[in-house]
């Protein structure tokens, strides 16, 4: 896994040095299965009869029964036979990492154990685990290139126990905490942190089916749903350095999926300004907020805006690091974004490529 970016490309056929391309590390891609048969291999016997024979599926809340559905996919993603799109390795490999010179791709999957289940954590614990292992042999024992995410359930121990158990596969390199209706920063949840700093893991944070507006309740229509994601990574964020989880390990990273980016500099200077004012609430807390942002916080392109190159800048220049942003597509979403034409033109190459591969090499410790 210490692969070199390659300055050049060239064939069998032809070793003269080929026009070069800049390296990129995809940080969202969504594998899938094709159905929950496919962890029956990996599941005790104890619970497989719960999927075969009794015909337990996910808890499906409103947003996935209304929204979008299977139009969430781009149009030429899905199988020749039909299965989900994301499910078939080959044709990701050819539209995604061959297509787009992908050197490193995240999987971050959909699969989401802490969503789907309230109790019952035994089973959520059992398909978490059965998830995880046909990632890694369906997946990541295919192709070098593709890294993995730890799926947890939501219950700590249990959640604990799998973070220790695949943290040793050399290809899983982050935790998955889904954004659903509950902050992650509450200390209950904090041995999920410790165990990912322990082994030395970022956790990515990835908005889920059941993510609704903080403030009211679920919006009727897709653009208001869409519209409203930052404001449910705003509420992680803000509980993450509230409740003091990047003082109790300070070298943990935390990158925030699929959120968007143009908040987060109207973020880290609201919360400074709130820090001043009520810092003593807070007396764990020991820095402003907008260093934690900086130090252990990091955000991916997708969905891009359209910002031109002066408003992307003027946003780097608020954020006061360019550290902070890293590439992904999202495939095989509707939305996928195009490394060759995520970023605007005009911006320097040494920032194009720090957010393009640099900056989740660093962050994925590779």
């Amino acid at each position: 896994m210490n692969r070199q970016p390659k300055s050049t490309v060239t064939s069998s056929d032809d070793k003269k040095p080929r026009r070069s391309r800049p390296a990129v590390i995809d940080m969202d891609i969504h594998h899938e299965i094709r159905g929950l048969g496919d962890l029956l291999p990996y599941l005790p016997e104890q619970w497989k009869r719960y999927i075969s024979d009794y015909g337990w599926v996910p808890e499906r809340p409103i947003p996935f029964n209304q929204i979008r559905k299977d139009t969430k996919y781009r149009m030429d993603a899905r199988p020749e036979d039909g299965a989900t799109p994301g499910s078939d390795y080959e044709l990701l490999k050819r539209q995604l990492l061959d297509e787009h010179h992908v050197e490193y791709g995240m999987l971050t999957g959909w699969f989401y154990e802490a969503t789907v289940c309230k109790g019952w954590y035994e089973f959520a614990a059992a398909r978490a685990s059965a998830y995880n292992d046909y990632t890694a042999e369906h997946w990541l024992d295919r192709d070098p290139r593709l890294l993995g995410s730890i799926t947890i359930p939501r219950e700590p121990a249990a959640a604990v126990r799998e973070i220790d158990r695949m943290a040793a596969h050399p290809q899983m390199k982050q935790v998955m905490l889904p954004i659903a209706d509950f902050a992650w920063g509450d200390p209950y949840y904090h041995p999920i942190f410790e165990a990912a700093h322990r082994h030395g893991l970022p956790i990515a944070m990835h908005l889920s089916a059941i993510i609704t507006a903080q403030g009211g309740d679920f919006l009727r229509y897709y653009v208001a749903w869409r519209s409203v994601h930052p404001q449910a990574y705003m509420t992680q964020t803000i509980s993450l350095i509230t409740n003091g989880v990047f003082d109790k390990y300070p070298d943990l990273q935390v990158s925030l999926v699929e959120g968007g980016f143009e908040w987060v500099p109207f973020m880290m200077h609201r919360m400074d300004s709130a820090y001043k004012a009520l810092r003593q609430e807070t007396p764990w807390v020991k820095r402003m907020p907008s260093a934690y942002f900086r130090d252990n916080m990091r955000f991916t392109t997708q969905p891009w805006d359209d910002l031109s190159g002066e408003q992307f800048m003027h946003i780097i220049g608020l954020m006061e690091s360019d550290e902070m942003l890293m590439y992904a597509s999202d495939y095989p979403h509707w939305d996928f974004d195009p490394a060759a034409r995520t970023l605007p033109p005009g911006i320097p190459e040494t920032l194009r490529r720090k957010i393009l591969y640099d900056n989740a090499r660093s962050y994925l410790r590779l």
